[in-house]
């Protein structure tokens, strides 16, 4: 079959299986990550156009304090009408008032995802490095084909991840 040996073939299965897995962490780390942030704010509504977040209740929590170094926002709710509040109790335990903080991209709370993504990348670095030295080993015109071929696709993932893996960085 055009030159093909085992060691090609199974080289290039590790390959596609380490980004494999890549995407896989990926998309578990998505979903984790998604499902974490809306926990602490379940129930709850943000409204960007008036910096407010809404309650089930429909009642408002306005922001109380903003630190510039952690980049976060923490909104409280008034006392006297949380307390007052039939939902308190599921809700929040505070008498003075339930808080929300929101984090920007950059804190802490991304940690996390930006763990993931590394491993992610460095999944398809190692992947990239299998091709190439695959590409350097096979003499054969048709396998070598094959091999850039994927080895491109894997520089372009490579390329999304690391872009998204500092976004403070980005120029618009």
């Amino acid at each position: 079959m055009h030159g093909v040996s085992i060691e090609f073939v199974l080289y290039l299965g590790y390959a596609l299986f380490l980004a494999l897995i890549a995407l896989l962490l990926e998309v578990v780390a998505r979903h984790a990550h998604r499902r974490a942030s809306t926990v602490t704010t379940l129930g709850f509504t943000y409204h960007p156009d008036r910096d407010v977040w809404q309650c089930p209740q429909d009642k408002h929590l306005f922001p109380v304090f903003s630190d510039p170094v952690k980049k976060t926002v923490t909104y409280r709710a008034a006392a006297d009408i949380c307390n007052a509040c039939p939902s308190k109790a599921a809700c929040t335990d505070s008498t003075g008032g339930r808080t929300i903080e929101r984090r920007s991209l950059e804190s802490l709370q991304f940690g996390m995802q930006r763990f993931h993504r590394a491993v992610s990348l460095t999944l398809v670095t190692l992947a990239s490095a299998i091709l190439a030295v695959e590409i350097y080993r096979t003499p054969n015109t048709y396998p070598r084909a094959i091999l850039i071929a994927f080895l491109f696709l894997f520089g372009l993932l490579g390329s999304s991840l690391l872009g998204t893996l500092f976004p403070e960085h980005r120029t618009s």
